[in-house]
């Protein structure tokens, strides 16, 4: 296992932290309604999972060589920024948020975490690997419980 800096990994997490702290700006005008409902369990998998899948896409070891792989985890990412992109331009509301892209469900949700699943394949470390399906089970599960509620309103 390689603990090594990984630029590759910091710029995913760019990819996936800009969109984020904009998002901070532009919080859906609903949001404190259903974050006040979620799922305690999953927020605690949702935290462990985001901490340990920055600290392993960080320190992967991982370098830039072309591959499929990487071609592929490149597509989802920017899935993710137009993913965001059309929320930025929508009204602002939690059902924005949950409208599912080019008939990929929950969106804002499993396109970075198939990403960086698959980037943790790309670099071997299992670690990463790990700490995404963490975060995937709390994240995902999180979004999904919204969608359900947004469809109930």
């Amino acid at each position: 296992m390689n603990f090594e800096f990984s630029i590759l990994g910091l710029f995913l997490l760019l990819l996936l932290f800009v969109p984020n702290i904009i998002w901070t700006k532009f919080i859906p005008k609903d949001y404190e309604n259903y974050s006040k409902r979620e799922n305690k369990i999953l927020l605690i998998l949702e935290r462990i999972g985001e901490v340990a899948t920055v600290v392993f896409a960080l320190f992967c070891g991982a370098k830039f060589s072309w591959s499929l792989l990487l071609i592929i985890i490149f597509i989802l990412m920017a899935l993710y920024e137009v993913y965001w992109i059309r929320y930025f331009m929508s009204s602002h509301t939690m059902k924005d948020m949950c409208d599912s892209l080019l008939m990929i469900p929950l969106p804002g949700a499993t396109l970075p975490v198939i990403a960086f699943f698959l980037f943790g394949i790309y670099s071997n470390s299992i670690f990463l690997v790990i700490s995404s399906i963490i975060l995937a089970i709390g994240h995902i599960g999180i979004h999904y419980n919204h969608k359900k509620q947004c469809n109930l309103n």
